[in-house]
């Protein structure tokens, strides 16, 4: 069970790396995007967010402070599903049904990262 384990948390945070390096990558278009939604100073959130999603992910990936990791997802994820994923403002039912994709998404994400909190820490085949 702890290959298992492994192998999860490694595609888990990998999925989140991924996303900090895209926001990191892409600061022009996600800080357009966020500034839509009317993100105060969209640039620097963006940048942060994609530093924690970077950050979250690998510290998940590698087990190195997992603690630490999980909260900084969770503290993306949750403000981010309320904020950016709005799907009910939305008038259009093609764009309603998107976000309302990303809002559960987001939303099951962060409880995936909550259950992990309660995985007792060192964890197997970690790095710290």
């Amino acid at each position: 069970m702890e290959w298992a384990f492994l192998l999860g948390r490694i595609v888990f945070g990998l999925f989140f790396v991924f996303n900090g390096i895209n926001h990191l990558m892409n600061v022009r278009g996600m800080s357009m995007y966020a500034a839509s939604k009317r993100v105060p100073a969209p640039q620097a959130a963006v940048i942060v967010t994609g530093i924690m999603l970077l950050l979250g992910g690998a510290s998940v990936a590698t087990g190195y402070q997992p603690v630490i990791g999980n909260i900084l997802l969770i503290v993306f994820l949750v403000p981010v599903a309320f904020w950016i994923h709005n799907f009910w403002v939305e008038t259009d039912p093609m764009a309603r049904a998107n976000q309302m994709a990303h809002f559960l998404k987001n939303l099951a994400l962060a409880g995936a990262a909550l259950a992990l909190l309660g995985v007792p820490t060192p964890w197997p085949l970690s790095l710290g």
